[in-house]
């Protein structure tokens, strides 16, 4: 579990492309501080077990699936990815709450002077994008301010944006995006009832 506040900007040092997944070494000292073999790491929002710790530096292997969910198959030595190591029992939630399990990509469209900032984003994905509501991208704790169709914009202040890849986005980058949970919960449970009422509704209108 994570909160969507980014710790540090790491960098990519090395990627070994394995059958059906790849190995990435990824230079953060600030998360390796007291990382160990086991432990849970975002990467550009990507929850990700630590294989190993060597020198200020993690080893994670990416599996199939998650190469094709997320911005880490077009991974390479230099690239710099937003770095959080896990939540501990007893913290304080500054953002909200993140998975590390990502549903999908973006494109980023734009950026305005004022830090107003649109993505692009699936339309299966779209729909569990609200105003007000929260979303992280490349592992970045957000608030939506805005959603029109199949793209949303969010206000990255100058501390985000000097602090994180958000920074270096250009347009037509992609993007990880994780949806609020909340929202897949409540459609899960919702679609049976809602299913329920317009079977009825129909029956009843044939009468």
């Amino acid at each position: 579990m994570f909160t969507g506040i980014v710790e540090e900007r790491g960098q990519i040092v090395a990627v070994e492309p394995l059958p059906d997944a790849a190995r990435l070494t990824v230079a953060g000292p600030l998360v390796t501080s007291d990382a160990k073999h086991g432990d849970s790491i975002a990467v550009n929002g990507v929850c990700l077990t630590v294989v190993d710790v060597s020198g200020g530096a993690f080893t994670v292997d990416v599996v199939h699936e998650t190469l094709l969910r997320s911005s880490l198959a077009k991974a390479h030595e230099g690239d710099q990815v937003n770095l959080e190591r896990a939540m501990a029992l007893g913290d304080r939630l500054g953002g909200h709450i993140v998975q590390g399990h990502v549903d999908g990509t973006g494109v980023f469209v734009s950026r305005a002077e004022d830090g107003l900032t649109t993505f692009e984003l699936p339309a299966d994905l779209a729909k569990y994008v609200v105003e007000k509501g929260s979303i992280a991208i490349d592992g970045v704790s957000l608030t939506v301010a805005s959603v029109a169709g199949d793209r949303f914009s969010v206000a990255l202040i100058p501390t985000t944006l000097s602090l994180t890849t958000l920074g270096l986005r250009q347009p037509g980058d992609v993007v990880n995006l994780e949806v609020d949970v909340l929202a897949k919960y409540v459609e899960r449970l919702a679609v049976p009832h809602i299913a329920t009422a317009t079977a009825a509704g129909q029956g009843h209108n044939g009468r």
